[in-house]
């Protein structure tokens, strides 16, 4: 697994909120969070979407659990009643970029944490994010980022 360390900036995001078991229903999210950017010209190939799981599934009961679909907007862009406005802090990330698939995504996560451990890093008190854009989309993958800090 090859893993990057990259500072994401703080952003300005949008965001379509699911509560409930993580699965089927987060896709349903960013579906409804894609066409409402598609409608508004936001969809482009330059656009930057995130996925964010915002609780730990082993300590929030299933119905409890809630995933944001997220696009991140410029100053300008206008929102709507359809989306709720939110802000993303950045920060240091580990990017592991994989194929969009369950059975990469379960590899990744085997491997995530002691790579990062080896590295001289521990995960920080964030959550992580999948990270897309038009052409990660396009060539049907993904980056897991996840938030670091150094071992200490």
């Amino acid at each position: 697994m090859q893993l990057t360390v990259e500072t994401l900036p703080p952003y300005r995001i949008a965001y379509v909120r699911q509560v409930g078991p993580y699965g089927p229903a987060n896709a349903q999210a960013m579906e409804r969070l894609k066409k409402w950017a598609e409608q508004r010209n936001l969809l482009t190939d330059s656009a930057v979407l995130f996925g964010i799981p915002q609780d730990h599934p082993a300590a929030t009961p299933p119905e409890n659990c809630r995933y944001d679909a997220c696009i991140v907007l410029s100053e300008a862009d206008p929102i709507d009643d359809a989306v709720s406005e939110g802000f993303f802090p950045g920060g240091s990330y580990a990017i592991c970029r994989i194929e969009h698939t369950v059975e990469e995504i379960k590899e990744a996560w085997a491997a995530i944490f002691p790579a990062l451990q080896s590295g001289g890093y521990r995960m920080d008190d964030k959550p992580i994010v999948e990270r897309y854009t038009g052409e990660l989309l396009r060539a049907e993958l993904c980056e897991l980022c996840v938030p670091i800090k150094p071992l200490s």
